[in-house]
């Protein structure tokens, strides 16, 4: 038995799993989903290779162990491109949103994306204020109530409570100042500058992927988003970080299938970070 699974609540098209012996981990998964739900599929013109593309693809399954090792489990199925969980309700742009009373977001990729990571339209037209509204009540407030609600249980059972943010990144990345094409660290930590989390948790999530024989670089390209930003609370007993890892550890790009022996080496990786991280006393 690996835990007891909820889905919270009816519709949300979110999966929650505590585990039966718990710690005080939870690892959140919200771009592995691939689901584009009925109602949606009208205003979005989604080509089938990049909802793959820019999915968090398999990371659900690369941390499938993570209840077994003591952790609880939250996993979005619904697709980025319904709504983006890593970004705050107000990201939005007015191209995006022009009725929009108060928009925050200032690029094409916030809480609804209106273009693909490869610059490809996305929405239709489009959406009205109304419209936003109600994939944030569908989607993304369910989300982050499971995510807090999570996070209140266990800090109210452990004292604190360590929040993994799961991700994947494309293999490289272009350099800013040059636009120089580079291939990405094997796993970038995310934290803003070490302040979401305590610093134990750094040195062990550091330690352990580089005595895996992985490289690593924290914050560098990215330095946690609206998750880890949101919840990463040290001094209120909430510590998280954002792990990215590189897709070519264990998918072939090019086709988004997964690669063997790689993958399952790199599940096993995970868990056991995952189980250390259980271990950890931050009390």
């Amino acid at each position: 038995m690996l835990g007891q699974v909820e889905t919270i609540p009816e519709g949300s098209h979110l999966t929650l799993v505590r585990p039966v012996h718990p710690t005080a981990v939870l690892v959140e998964v919200p771009h592995a989903g691939l689901e584009v739900p009925s109602e949606i599929v009208p205003s979005i013109d989604a080509p089938p290779d990049g909802v793959l593309r820019d999915s968090d693809l398999y990371v659900d399954e690369l941390y499938a162990e993570a209840p077994q090792r003591g952790a609880s489990m939250l996993v979005a199925h619904v697709s980025r491109y319904v709504v983006d969980l890593n970004r705050a309700a107000d990201d939005v742009d007015l191209d995006t949103v022009p009725d929009h009373p108060a928009p925050r977001g200032v690029q094409p990729r916030g809480v609804v994306w209106r273009m693909t990571t490869d610059g490809r339209s996305l929405l239709r037209r489009p959406l009205t204020f109304a419209e936003l509204e109600q994939r944030l009540a569908r989607f993304h407030r369910p989300y982050h109530a499971a995510l807090r609600g999570e996070l209140t249980r266990l800090r109210a059972r452990f004292g604190y409570a360590v929040l993994l943010a799961a991700h994947s990144m494309p293999s490289t990345g272009r350099v800013v100042t040059t636009g120089k094409l580079v291939r990405r660290a094997d796993v970038v930590p995310g934290t803003r500058g070490g302040t979401t989390a305590d610093r134990r948790v750094l040195e062990l999530v550091d330690a352990h992927f580089r005595d895996a024989g992985l490289s690593v670089r924290h914050d560098d390209p990215y330095r946690g988003g609206y998750a880890t930003a949101h919840y990463g609370r040290p001094r209120e007993g909430w510590h998280a970080i954002q792990i990215e890892l590189n897709r070519a550890l264990y998918v072939d790009e090019a086709t988004s299938q997964r690669k063997e022996p790689e993958f399952s080496e790199l599940r096993r990786v995970l868990g056991e970070l995952v189980q250390k991280l259980g271990a950890l006393d931050l009390g």
